[in-house]
């Protein structure tokens, strides 16, 4: 499997965001990290040896063992309390809700099966929900009770974005450092099809997100002229390497068009027309082009020659988790959410999208934009692009700045295995003061948002003070605002979304470094 030191499986171990055991087919817990024990208030020598029933109320324990000695018999990987109200028994009695996720263990030489289970309080996040249920039934009675629904809305959305991202993050990280280690094709097999299980959360997490956005009304539309083709551009860019992966030809005509709307919000309506084309489409080509239309507007188009939807089926394909072909409960490539986000930001800037479609011969989504009121800016700025190009790199000094101790120790581990000499730092203070250490950089890596309403733009902008402007940076944040749209350009900038994969992050820091 793997050949891993003990101490840098346990600095792992550590490193999860979550509280983590390991138990055998006895339920008897064989390894706990420190989270653990924080979390439940167990000092770590009560809890190893002991069965699992004791994290849990009593009245559940006798069930519990039932359910256990089934899933030991046919263990997979399992996420649990996510419908279901589960409870965690803490040492001074008390009990709060939590969600666990189950993985089966590959251990030869353990003589026991062994299951790794992640644990998470979610007191938090109950509470909130629990919040907005009653602040949505309540919304009819009073206008009070409907603003506090508002904000609820909008403090859960802040929250999970970050929250559930950071986890992620540090998931696909840790992947990376393991990934570098593996000595055997079964470990490196394991870990691949681990790699794509974070990527397929990773890209539902922000698709449900973006849905919850758009439906909390917490976006809101900022219209401005802009040049079509600068769109066009990013989003070429971005799935040229996708569609030739399929065997398809992404054809991107030139535009001299300028149209008036929010543009970061048409390249990501494009992005998952264009991503639906190339899904369905199993052969020829998938084509992106604007003309003028009557009345001066600008007609954006996708076509593909794809499978086709049927005529009966036209008027449910924006309808949430509806899937051309696919069964109910079928698992297939995505969920049905794209079109659904398509339809909602049409909506959102009340913009007139035509569908054309015929079986067996592809399809054509029509999206007629206002032209340009008055001469564009250019301020428009595309969302960075992950597809860079990798390059050879001499270990090099990076300062890496984040302030949740689970990413900052699972990036320090990829950077440090991948040969580069780290400084980890929390806050903008302890940024500086490695600045000013003498050491020098060659690179500072920040998450934008830190703790007390600091940012990493500010951390970058103290830091260059000290070592030169000439300092190269990158920019890690969950934020999809304007906010980052509006950040000032600079060529030895770099802003990535998190999360971000291991080779992403090491491609772009190559890319930066060896950038003139």
């Amino acid at each position: 499997m793997l050949s891993i030191p003990g101490e840098l499986a346990r600095s792992a171990l550590e490193a999860a965001p979550d509280a983590m055991i390991i138990i055998d087919d006895q339920g008897i817990i064989r390894h706990a990290n420190r989270q653990l024990s924080s979390l439940f208030g167990y000092p770590h020598d009560e809890v190893i040896g002991k069965r699992v029933e004791q994290l849990m109320p009593n009245r559940f324990r006798e069930h519990h063992i039932a359910h256990r000695k089934q899933y030991s018999r046919r263990p997979w990987v399992r996420t649990m309390g996510q419908t279901l109200e589960l409870l965690g028994f803490r040492a001074d009695g008390t009990e709060f809700p939590v969600e666990i996720s189950l993985s089966p263990i590959d251990a030869p030489g353990e003589g026991k099966a062994l299951v790794a289970a992640a644990i998470r309080d979610v007191t938090d996040r109950k509470r909130v929900e629990a919040e907005l249920i009653a602040a949505r039934r309540s919304a009819e009675h009073a206008r009070e009770i409907a603003d506090r629904a508002n904000q609820g809305k909008s403090r859960f959305l802040a929250t999970a974005s970050h929250d559930l991202r950071q986890p992620l993050q540090t998931l696909a990280l840790l992947n990376g450092t393991l990934r570098r280690m593996a000595a055997h094709a079964d470990g490196a097999e394991a870990l691949a099809e681990q790699e794509q299980a974070i990527g397929v959360m990773s890209r539902l997490l922000n698709t449900l997100l973006d849905i919850s956005k758009l439906e909390s009304g917490t976006v809101k539309p900022e219209p401005t002229d802009f040049a079509v083709a600068t769109i066009f551009e990013e989003l070429e860019r971005e799935f040229a390497s996708v569609a030739a992966g399929k065997g398809l030809s992404l054809e991107v005509e030139k535009s001299a068009d300028y149209a008036h709307s929010d543009p970061g919000l048409i390249e990501q309506l494009l992005r998952n027309l264009i991503s639906n084309a190339i899904k369905y489409t199993r052969q020829g080509r998938v084509r992106l082009r604007c003309a003028t239309a009557l009345n001066s507007l600008v007609r954006v188009e996708v076509l593909d020659t794809g499978v086709g939807i049927p005529t009966d089926q036209l008027s449910c394909i924006f309808a949430d988790f509806y899937q051309v072909g696919v069964s109910t409960n079928t698992s297939g490539d995505g969920y049905g959410l794209g079109l659904s986000i398509v339809k909602r930001i049409a909506t959102l800037l009340d913009l007139n999208l035509e569908v054309h479609s015929e079986i067996g011969q592809g399809s054509t989504f029509s999206l007629l934009l206002p032209p340009a009121v008055g001469q564009v800016a250019g301020s428009y700025r595309p969302s960075p692009s992950h597809v860079l190009r990798m390059v050879s790199a001499e270990p090099r000094r990076v300062l890496f700045i984040e302030d949740d101790t689970s990413v900052r120790n699972a990036t320090r581990m990829l950077l440090k295995v991948e040969g580069y000499r780290v400084t980890a730092a929390a806050t903008l203070t302890e940024a500086i003061q490695a600045a000013r250490s003498g050491e020098g950089f060659d690179l500072i890596i920040s998450d934008y948002h830190l703790r007390d309403g600091e940012t990493g733009s500010q951390v970058i902008d103290a830091v260059r003070e000290v070592l030169g402007a000439h300092l190269k940076a990158i920019l890690l944040t969950g934020d999809t605002s304007s906010a980052i749209r509006e950040l000032p350009q600079d060529s030895r900038l770099r802003i990535a979304s998190k999360p971000i994969r291991a080779e992403e992050l090491l491609a772009l820091m190559k890319a930066l470094l060896h950038s003139s």
